[in-house]
């Protein structure tokens, strides 16, 4: 069961009472998006490799509103991308509609979520000619690829409501799926994630959190 809220920044986000907690930060649920995501993940990426189509995956669809910031941006820069959004639990189409994120792009892009969603479940779904999109409806650790990433967001329920997502044989399973140099950005930092990501050949940067957050992380795959 989920249940609008609106959260700090004038955004909603959807509270799960089944985990327990907010698909979004309670104090801003655009504000955490754009700034973990957008700001210090595809922007970071876009700089890094300049004119490259770029893969992303992302570890909880959830609502869609990563997506729709990483589609707004990739319209506004003509930007090439293949995006896979992993989710278990696919909210329905009512449910997706319900959000109000449409106010916070333009009407192309929200309507080519809208009207590919269904489809993107149970294929990759191309929404325009530069922007591909499928979500795996399956448990994380039984998702496989043939393609590596360039871009992960990890965007799952926190470590305290739902630690299995950031066991250390969860963060690996991850990583394999990232090609040397690429990025993995998410809203938290705890010692625990450090040490998984490095063990798996990841070096960590430390950047300023979105609001509510003194610090969030980045890590980029070592590319020996």
């Amino acid at each position: 069961m989920n249940t609008l809220i609106q959260t700090a920044d004038g955004s909603n986000t959807l509270y799960n009472e089944t985990i327990g907690e907010h698909y979004h930060s309670k104090h801003g649920a655009v504000q955490e998006s754009k700034h973990v995501f957008i700001d210090a993940g595809l922007k970071y990426a876009e700089e890094k490799y300049p004119g490259k189509a770029l893969s992303i995956l992302e570890i909880g669809f959830g609502t869609g509103l990563n997506f729709l910031f990483t589609a707004a941006y990739a319209a506004e820069k003509n930007l090439d991308i293949d995006y896979t959004g992993i989710e278990a639990y696919p909210l329905s189409l009512e449910q997706l509609g319900s959000t109000g994120y449409d106010q916070y792009v333009s009407v192309p892009v929200w309507e080519s979520l809208i009207s590919q969603y269904e489809a993107a479940l149970k294929a990759p779904s191309r929404l325009n000619p530069l922007l591909q999109l499928f979500i795996p409806h399956i448990q994380l650790e039984n998702f496989k690829d043939t393609k590596s990433y360039d871009l992960i967001y990890f965007d799952a329920f926190s470590v305290q409501h739902q630690p299995e997502m950031w066991s250390d044989e969860i963060i690996g399973h991850v990583c394999s799926f990232l090609k040397p140099g690429g990025i993995f950005v998410t809203y938290a930092i705890t010692g625990k994630l450090k040490r998984a990501l490095k063990s798996h050949g990841l070096q960590i940067q430390k950047l300023p959190g979105a609001p509510g957050k003194r610090e969030m992380l980045r890590a980029v795959k070592n590319e020996d």
